[in-house]
């Protein structure tokens, strides 16, 4: 799993007829201390996210474990939004 932030959204009214009704969002990797790195992907959302929250990110064949992606050609999806985040004792991130 990774810990990510949504940082947009992306349409696609011409796609495979398996990923019809997903919402696709703009992820990019955070560190521990929640600072951006890396690279912008699309995942697909399983939870409801919104843009600036943090959360956890399957990739690979992981992402096609859920209810929503099973047996869909995803290869990363949005499977939880994160309340907190404490790392080494130090709160990082607390939801508004």
């Amino acid at each position: 799993m990774m810990i990510a932030r949504v940082v947009g959204s992306a349409v696609a009214t011409v796609k495979d007829e398996k990923l019809k009704g997903l919402k696709l969002l703009v992820v990019r990797e955070v560190t521990p201390a929640n600072e951006l790195i890396g690279k912008p992907l699309v995942a697909i959302d399983a939870v409801g996210a919104g843009e600036g929250e943090l959360v956890l990110i399957a990739s690979g064949s992981s992402a096609r474990q859920t209810t929503i992606t099973n047996n869909k050609p995803v290869d990363a999806v949005i499977m939880a939004i994160l309340d907190s985040l404490e790392v080494e004792g130090a709160l990082t991130y607390v939801k508004n």
